[in-house]
């Protein structure tokens, strides 16, 4: 390939700046086409965005002829379908997280993949940021030492700006997104700490409802095993006051600890008394990062930054949390 002509499916909100726009600020790439079921709204895209095609039925975008990439970025529920649909016409396929409604979901995904032998990545598009990457270059030279273990809280009230807008909340409804917020946010989250630590060795969770009016559980533990003897305890709750929000993440080590917001702009590092804060700037379109590695990677330049194998553990993950 050596233009990649990217075709999304659901061209809706987090396409408008956090995707969409980076498809076309990327060297051999271009996007030319977008779908989403409701017509004029597939039109009004298209003509805000000047992508040159716009379809109503994902079946006519996959069978573009001059489509030969397809972006996924539907709510969870249609993921399987449409990435099992384009892998079957030969198109590599970038798909939003979470990968899918569960793991089951996620596994024919990745058997799909391996059958058809055409590529898939799934957008954990934080390891790709630099925030995310200096925090990476920054365990490997043990700036605070060997890890000892992370902990993770992640507290919001129910209605959060942390949250992507969505015309219908389809966030709490477990049949479109697979569970609650959890199931939106945890993807980060988790990815994040199976790209720093490896494989995950023993897993375990509960989930529970605090607010009875929610479809959802909004409260959901869990613990990690990593290899090394690393643990990991995590507390996501979408229930709080707004005076309780949290995001925070520490990694405590023999010498120090890194502690940052997963969805902040800073970390900081404390070592033997000092501590030291790194700042970063707001990325304009946050995927951009990712999509350039995606397109080399569709380019047959550069590895798979994010494979269904990968992101099916953390889909596994996720499953055992929420299991209860």
């Amino acid at each position: 390939m050596n233009e990649i002509k990217w075709g999304i499916i659901g061209c809706g909100d987090v396409t408008e700046v956090k995707s969409g726009p980076a498809f076309n600020k990327i060297a051999n790439s271009k996007l030319v086409a977008v779908m989403r079921r409701d017509a004029a709204k597939a039109e009004d895209y298209a003509k805000r965005h000047g992508v040159p095609k716009w379809y109503s039925n994902a079946a006519d975008l996959i069978n573009d002829p001059e489509v030969n990439a397809i972006y996924i970025a539907t709510p969870p529920l249609q993921h399987e379908e449409y990435t099992i649909a384009a892998l079957s016409a030969g198109k590599p396929v970038y798909v939003e997280k979470p990968m899918a409604l569960d793991g089951a979901a996620a596994l024919r995904m990745a058997v799909a993949a391996k059958n058809t032998g055409v590529k898939l990545v799934v957008a954990h598009y934080r390891r790709a940021q630099p925030l995310f990457l200096k925090i990476k270059s920054l365990l490997e030279e043990k700036a605070i030492g060997d890890v000892r273990f992370v902990t993770l809280k992640m507290l919001q009230p129910a209605a959060s700006n942390v949250i992507a807008n969505s015309e219908e909340n389809w966030r709490i409804n477990p049949a479109i997104s697979g569970g609650g917020l959890f199931h939106d946010l945890a993807p980060h989250q988790l990815d994040l700490m199976l790209y720093y630590f490896g494989k995950a060795l023993k897993f375990q969770g509960i989930a529970s409802k605090k607010d009875h009016a929610s479809p959802v559980d909004d409260l959901v533990t869990g613990q990690i095993l990593f290899e090394k003897g690393i643990t990991f305890s995590g507390t996501w709750c979408f229930a709080v006051p707004k005076n309780e929000t949290a995001d925070c993440c520490e990694i405590i080590g023999s010498k120090g600890k890194i502690s940052f917001a997963v969805f902040g702009q800073s970390i900081k590092l404390d070592v033997d008394g000092a501590t030291e804060t790194i700042d970063f700037e707001p990325l304009q379109h946050v995927e951009q990062p990712m999509i350039e590695k995606v397109v080399a990677y569709f380019r047959g330049e550069d590895t798979n930054p994010c494979s269904a194998e990968v992101a099916l553990e953390t889909m596994k993950i996720m499953d055992s949390f929420t299991a209860s």
